[in-house]
């Protein structure tokens, strides 16, 4: 294997010794600095296969998968303004970003979101108050200065970190007014947030993650993600664009999801989401 053609040196491209190989790329780990993880910090869960607690499937094409263990992230950092030291760079499965493994002085350790750019040695601090504007620090909203890019922000002051979270994303502050502060997200939405809400300074660790090209459907079920089949190679009691003979097309005014909802293109949304009043501006339209 070789790596060759990206802006980074995460990303390798295979070398064409089958059909599957020939447009596939990989992850080349060059950034891990600890292959195997904290057992203390791992947790086995129980897969559900996208099924609820009553059994039905909630999330659909989800099953198997490599065997794997989940890493407790601190998503929230609750020690404030202990400083810590950066000891490794580490691979989670679970997460497109990496995880960074930190240390205390008191020698706890904890895994946290890795910024892009973080490295074992770096020290970083979690606080209420200002701090050095560097990649992996966390502090509240009003004390980051405009254009600055943040990750693992909170959507409400003192909870957990729940957006900016995958691999290469990253949120701009803004403006700040009458105790408010706007933050533009990757996704084009302008969002309004407390400016009493913490985040961590800088972008998300690994962002060439989405440059990587899975080239065969095995790849993809050892992630845990089972075969998409088409509404119109089903029979008609299976899909509502299903049945006919030969290549048919949909048949409908609109296309239709197998629960016979609209599909592509519709707003899904809930117009009632008690969180639409912090949305300044939507989101920019796929094209």
């Amino acid at each position: 294997m070789y790596t060759k053609g990206y802006n980074s040196m995460t990303v390798k491209q295979h070398k064409p010794t089958s059909a599957g190989r020939r447009l596939s790329s990989g992850d080349s780990f060059s950034d891990i600095t600890k292959k195997q993880p904290e057992k203390k910090l791992t947790i086995a869960l129980h897969k559900n296969a996208g099924r609820n607690n009553q059994g039905r499937i909630t999330v659909q094409h989800r099953g198997g998968g490599a065997k794997r263990r989940y890493r407790l992230v601190d998503m929230e950092l609750t020690r404030i303004d202990e400083p810590a030291m950066v000891v490794a760079i580490e691979y989670d499965p679970y997460r497109t970003a990496r995880i960074a493994l930190i240390e205390y002085a008191n020698k706890d350790r904890i895994y946290m979101l890795a910024a892009d750019g973080m490295k074992p040695g770096d020290s970083l601090i979690s606080t209420q108050g200002t701090a050095d504007l560097k990649p992996g620090n966390r502090l509240p909203l009003k004390h980051i200065a405009t254009g600055t890019p943040v990750h693992n922000v909170e959507m409400f002051p003192g909870r957990k970190g729940a957006m900016v979270r995958s691999a290469g994303s990253k949120a701009i502050v803004m403006s700040q007014d009458g105790g408010c502060v706007l933050l533009k997200l990757s996704s084009g939405e302008v969002r309004k947030f407390d400016e009493r809400c913490r985040a961590s300074i800088g972008m998300v660790s690994n962002p060439d993650w989405i440059n990587i090209r899975w080239g065969k459907a095995g790849r993809m079920r050892y992630r845990g993600i089972r075969p998409t089949v088409r509404g119109k190679a089903m029979n008609p009691i299976d899909h509502p664009h299903g049945g006919g003979e030969g290549n048919t097309p949909v048949g409908l005014p609109y296309p239709k999801t197998a629960q016979g909802k609209h599909a592509l293109g519709v707003k899904t949304r809930n117009g009632k989401k008690k969180s639409n009043q912090y949305i300044v501006s939507p989101r920019k339209k796929r094209k």
